[in-house]
């Protein structure tokens, strides 16, 4: 449907929708409904408010960030919260600032609640609180959507509107649904015996509740590392059993998997201090309890056609068969700490909201530009979308999904409202500059390498670029439509990304000589570093599916690594941005360095085509504009005599003189001696 019937569409539904209100209809209209007022809902709900949208929040607790008021259990927070960086621009201090919400208020920066590296969640709730207060978001209190349908009405831009019902029976109806409710539902495996097991949700956390005790728990997340490093130091012993082998985030550069503040039960493994990890699969098990209260774990297969409340001495255990079975010791309690997943329950099968495959069918499947597969105008935010790049990137946290959200929005307001993408023009002299400070002081790049970009759309001829930050790489056939832009000239994109072969749970990720410094070798960089893929035409849907794997983008007419930098300061003349501007100009086939106006003034009697630099700086007569700085390196270069201790106002003395050095270099004409030398033209940047 084209963009202009989209919106003449939604301006019908919005009329229509008024008239609801007005006759006291039984639904109660807005154009966007949001779902949750946790950091996504609320991030939303400020990208709304700031363009003056139709909008409401619903939170079924009396406060936003429920979640965070009971999680985590232990209430410290893993997200880092980096007081000092050594540099004041604020952009790129949010790139390690993981909690703070993108606003216009300073005061409204983590930093201000909390000065603890690893803050408390109780700030985090604090700072919700006054993310919504300050900012007079419109979110309505203790209002649980317990149920969400479509309706079908031609009025409507996508053909249907969202009905929402409350727990009171209020309904409610919406153009677009942005559900932000978080995962919040624990993962239960059913197992027998499962009835002995306690939720990380519920279980004690006083470590004297423990004193004593020999625990087992299943998972191996950050959630059951941290109840172990709770009971650590009370325990006879602690073992830990899960599926999968325990991944460490410095290894797999995944901020989801363990965190070394989490990982003191490693070291008491590995260093014989009786606590243990164990691999299995947690659905072939089965507890029995004994009479004194133990709890042993068998094999679900030694249960099969036995009645487990005849008793534990009526069933075969393990170890009466291997007598050093691992787990052969009983325990005290065991407890469950295997996350937490999205609630489908509350939606009509009339969505086509549904699960994802594999290792994320704990995410409602969604299109990468956050939209569900099954439903037009149903978009999933913050936590519950982090199927687009599941152990990827961060798009599941807060310092990923802040921008995420921003994407969302962005899209909205071109599909809704005729709101292009926002976008820079700047003249093609420009180009290696632009690229340069983006990828030193872009959060949002940074935060979600390999998922969010930056786009630059070439104008006729190269002459000028159109500049458009952090688009989602996985919409990017869909560009002019998804962003009002047009791409007919070519365009380059700019991501982060690691090493292929770098990171994984597997990889030895502090072996000798990991990191790459020369540039001719960039394309080996390791660490996170800068690529720009170069397209001379927008690439195509079936380009997109057909990408090598594991490419974020499919295979570029020209590609450049920009060689990983151990300060992540992209700024280093020769290893950086020569390179780079080379690689510019080979793919454009221009000249895209800085002259002085001599060289320009020769090249114009020596070449057919000036460089960029010159024909729109020279030749327009928008010279260099003079300085101390730049005056004195005229006269280094023999370019400008030195008239520091002549008197060009007569006899007066210099202390004298009304102006400046700045100030007489505008105001006087300065003779030039002849050239003594030109510098050659292939030595300038």
């Amino acid at each position: 449907m084209a963009p202009a019937v989209c919106r003449t569409l939604l301006g019908l539904a919005l009329y229509t929708g008024s008239l609801f209100a007005v006759s006291g209809a039984t639904f109660l209209y807005h154009d966007y409904c949001i779902i949750g007022a946790g950091p996504a809902g609320l991030q939303a709900a400020y990208f709304l408010q700031q363009a003056g949208r139709n909008y409401i929040v619903f939170e079924r607790s009396h406060a936003p960030g429920s979640f965070f008021a009971l999680y985590p259990r232990h209430r410290k927070l893993i997200s880092i919260n980096k007081q000092y960086t050594g540099k004041s621009n604020s952009e790129f201090n949010l790139r390690h600032d993981w909690n703070s919400l993108l606003s216009h208020d300073r005061r409204l920066l983590f930093r201000h609640y909390s000065r603890d590296f690893f803050p408390s969640a109780d700030t985090m709730v604090r700072y919700l609180e006054d993310f919504a207060s300050l900012l007079k978001l419109q979110v309505q209190y203790n209002t649980a959507i317990i149920h969400v349908t479509l309706e079908k009405n031609e009025q409507a831009w996508n053909g249907h509107y969202f009905l929402l019902t409350d727990q009171d029976r209020k309904n409610y109806k919406c153009s677009s649904l942005l559900v932000a409710a978080g995962m919040w539902v624990p993962n239960v495996v059913n197992f027998p015996g499962s009835e002995y097991v306690e939720g990380y949700e519920t279980v004690s956390i006083n470590p004297e509740d423990f004193a004593g005790q020999t625990v087992l728990i299943l998972g191996r997340g950050n959630s059951a590392f941290e109840t172990a490093e709770n009971i650590l130091g009370v325990t006879n012993f602690i073992h830990m059993v899960s599926r999968s082998r325990v991944r460490l985030s410095w290894a797999t550069h995944y901020v989801g998997d363990l965190r070394a503040i989490n990982n003191g039960l490693l070291d008491t493994y590995q260093l014989k201090s009786l606590d243990g990890l164990l691999e299995g699969d947690l659905e072939d098990l089965a507890i029995v309890k004994d009479k004194k209260g133990k709890l042993h774990i068998t094999l679900r297969f030694y249960l099969e056609n036995r009645n487990i409340s005849a008793g534990i001495d009526s069933i075969t255990l393990p170890q009466d068969e291997l007598d050093n079975f691992a787990t052969r010791a009983p325990y005290d309690r065991v407890i469950r700490c295997l996350g937490w997943k999205f609630d489908f329950s509350i939606y009509n099968r009339s969505l086509g909201l549904m699960p994802g495959k594999g290792n994320i069918k704990k995410y409602p499947q969604i299109k990468p530009s956050y939209e569900s597969r099954g439903t037009q105008g149903l978009f999933i935010l913050g936590t519950a979308s982090h199927s687009v790049d599941f152990r990827k990137s961060a798009g599941g946290f807060i310092h990923g999904f802040r921008y995420t959200t921003r994407a969302v929005h962005r899209l909205l307001e071109n599909r809704h409202h005729g709101v292009p993408w926002p976008s820079t023009v700047y003249p093609i002299t420009q180009l290696t500059n632009s690229i340069i400070k983006r990828v030193n002081e872009a959060s949002g790049l940074y935060q979600m390498f390999s998922v969010l970009a930056d786009i630059i759309l070439l104008r006729e001829n190269a002459t000028a670029f159109e500049y458009l930050e952090e688009y989602p790489v996985g919409v990017l056939a869909e560009l002019e439509m998804q962003t009002g832009r047009k791409a007919r000239n070519g365009l380059f994109v700019i991501i982060m990304e690691y090493g292929r072969n770098f990171s994984g749970a597997d990889k030895d990720v502090f072996y000798y000589n990991r990191a790459v410094g020369e540039a001719q070798h960039a394309w080996q960089s390791n660490f996170l570093h800068p690529v720009i893929y170069y397209y001379k035409h927008l690439p195509t849907e079936r380009g997109m599916k057909l990408r090598p794997p594991d490419w974020p983008l499919p295979r570029p007419d020209a590609i450049h690594h920009i060689v990983e930098d151990f300060l992540t300061d992209w700024t280093a003349p020769n290893a950086h941005i020569l390179p780079l501007r080379r690689f510019l100009e080979n793919c454009l086939s221009t000249d895209l360095r800085n002259f002085f106006a001599e060289s320009c003034f020769l090249f114009a009697f020596t070449r057919q085509k000036l460089p960029p630099f010159c024909q729109q700086g020279y030749l327009r007569m928008q010279g260099l504009v003079g300085s101390q700085e730049l005056r004195h390196h005229a006269v280094q270069a023999g370019l400008l005599q030195d008239y520091t201790h002549t008197d060009l106002l007569g006899d007066r003395p210099p202390a004298s003189h009304d102006g400046s050095q700045e100030q007489l270099m505008r105001d006087h004409v300065i003779p030039v001696r002849p050239l003594q030398h030109l510098v050659n033209a292939k030595d300038e940047l």
